[in-house]
């Protein structure tokens, strides 16, 4: 998570710093890749520095201030078609990205963790009463970490954090896109199954309805001019499930209401069913 301030450069103008406890040769690389969005005319701020260590473990860089737009709230099938579209266009731009440099995804993204365990470390988390998490959400994450590791897709470079919160809009036109620290290394069919599970997210973390995740399947496909295989939807259905796992067991743990737990425990038959699970 990064925190941002506004600074007014005699030589920049207005610009957006960035500052977050992270790898320097991780941000690093993700401004890379931003840049090369940015050129290509994507909807997104321009990096003007390179990462530098604020102080030990806090890396800091600026880039283009790019405010505005409207963040949209609803998880319609017509707002599914129009993020799926915006996706496909900056996957296209990416492709030709070495997906190397970028490290493990963030938590929401992060099945099957190095470590071996269910859930990626973290340290304040696992201090937590575990027994609060529910066991079918348990028994849902074994499984979706289960298909996912049976995969053999090939890793590209993709929007880690498909969110509507980090994209803004100007009426149905893509302004900007937020959040390029999120940039993940992980099979193209994996991203967009976790985009079309969490992109009607805004403030409080969801999941959209399965209506309107299969028109996020298939509108990418449509924009990316091919079909997915049968093992690419199966990924793709799999991963839809995660970050409404990870928000479910954060909800779980800190008591909070359970928007993502309550959607999950809904659909999670379903969508499990379409990625192949038994």
């Amino acid at each position: 998570m990064s925190h941002q301030f506004r600074y007014d450069s005699d030589e920049q103008g207005t610009v957006a710093v960035k500052v977050r406890s992270d790898s320097a040769d991780r941000i690093s690389r993700c401004l890379q890749i931003q840049s090369v969005a940015a050129d290509a005319g994507f909807p997104c701020a321009r990096p003007l520095t390179g990462a530098e260590f604020l102080e030990p473990g806090l890396v800091v860089s600026a880039e283009t201030w790019l405010p505005g737009g409207e963040m949209h709230s609803g998880g319609e099938v017509s707002f599914a078609a129009r993020s799926a579209k915006l996706l496909a266009g900056l996957m296209e731009i990416l492709e030709s990205q070495s997906p190397t440099g970028l490290g493990a995804p963030p938590p929401w993204m992060h099945w099957n963790p190095p470590t071996g365990g269910l859930w990626p470390p973290n340290p304040i988390v696992e201090g937590m009463d575990q027994d609060l998490v529910p066991e079918h959400v348990q028994a849902i994450a074994r499984s979706v970490s289960q298909r996912l590791a049976q995969g053999v897709l090939p890793l590209v470079v993709g929007h880690g954090d498909w969110e509507s919160q980090n994209l803004r809009w100007h009426e149905e036109l893509p302004w900007a896109v937020h959040d390029w620290d999120s940039l993940v290394a992980l099979p193209e069919a994996a991203i967009v199954g976790a985009a079309s599970g969490a992109f009607a997210s805004t403030a409080i973390p969801t999941l959209a309805t399965i209506e309107s995740s299969e028109k996020f399947i298939d509108s990418y496909q449509q924009a990316r001019s091919r079909q997915f295989t049968q093992e690419e939807r199966e990924v793709a259905w799999a991963a839809s499930l995660w970050p409404a796992l990870h928000n479910a067991r954060g909800e779980s743990l800190f008591q909070s209401p359970p928007v993502a737990l309550d959607a999950l425990t809904c659909q999670a038959p379903e969508r499990l069913k379409r990625a192949g699970v038994p």
